[in-house]
């Protein structure tokens, strides 16, 4: 069968592209790493690809805030395609520094399918520090999303960001993320109950974690799956008895069934 074709982007600062195209390859995807500005210079076309990557790191050194020039760079260089790659049925996904990018782009929530309008941020951690900890992630089993299909226990994986707090901007547009099942993800304890800091590392309203559209196929999430796809990543791996494959590669897996499944 044809593998699915992901296009790991690529740009200044951004430091995960080698773990998110490892992670997509584990599940048996073909990962290629290409640069914004070849898709800019059209080079290469977004159309070739069936998943777009938006990775973990500092892009542009988080000037002006995480995640703002490159959305910046990606809304006026590339909108046509991504938009084109959107309306194709295709998926994206941001993790981290690609979550940011996706909100101040406006792809997340993408509300009756406006994927230009900012609705929510993530911004500095209450905390007022980088937090670098594991931290346990309950599925919502209501959500649309279609990376976490299936996924019914905690996921565990790290999270790194300086700003990591999701904030809605306003009541109603929680209460439209709560009731359209876009809310994916939410921190929470080794018990799977909502706690403060440091079960919250950033003070995300409502202990969010990630969101996904209103069709499951954009999904951005701040703490890192693709860190978490062997058994020897995992932080205790020679005080426990662990499965070899880590948790985090069926968020991978998922995307992978679903292209092979609609879009193959």
């Amino acid at each position: 069968m044809k593998k699915p074709r992901v296009c790991v982007l690529l740009a200044a600062g951004i430091n995960r592209d080698y773990d998110a195209a490892y992670a997509f390859e584990l599940a048996g995807a073909e990962a290629e790493r290409v640069h914004v500005n070849e898709l800019a210079d059209r080079g290469k076309s977004l159309a070739d690809y069936h998943i777009l990557m938006l990775g973990g790191g500092f892009s542009f050194g988080d000037d002006i805030a995480s995640g703002k020039v490159l959305a910046n760079k990606l809304k006026y260089k590339l909108r046509d395609q991504i938009q084109r790659f959107i309306q194709d049925g295709k998926l994206v996904l941001g993790i981290c520094n690609g979550f940011q990018v996706m909100v101040k782009f406006g792809l997340l929530p993408g509300f009756d399918g406006d994927y230009e309008s900012q609705k929510v941020t993530l911004t500095f951690n209450d905390s007022g520090q980088f937090e670098d900890r594991w931290v346990y992630l309950k599925v919502n089993p209501d959500s649309r999303c279609i990376f976490t299909q299936g996924i019914d226990s905690l996921l565990y994986a790290p999270v790194c960001h300086g700003e990591g707090k999701f904030v809605p901007g306003g009541e109603e547009v929680l209460s439209r993320l709560h009731g359209d099942g876009q809310v994916v993800v939410q921190y929470v304890d080794e018990k799977g109950n909502p706690g403060d800091y440091p079960v919250n590392p950033n003070g995300s309203v409502d202990h969010i974690a990630g969101i996904c559209d209103e069709t499951g196929r954009l999904f951005g999430m701040m703490p890192h799956p693709e860190d978490f796809v062997r058994m020897t990543h995992h932080p205790r791996w020679t005080r426990e008895s662990l499965p070899e494959e880590g948790a985090g590669l069926a968020i991978f897996r998922n995307a992978l069934k679903y292209v092979q499944r609609e879009l193959l």
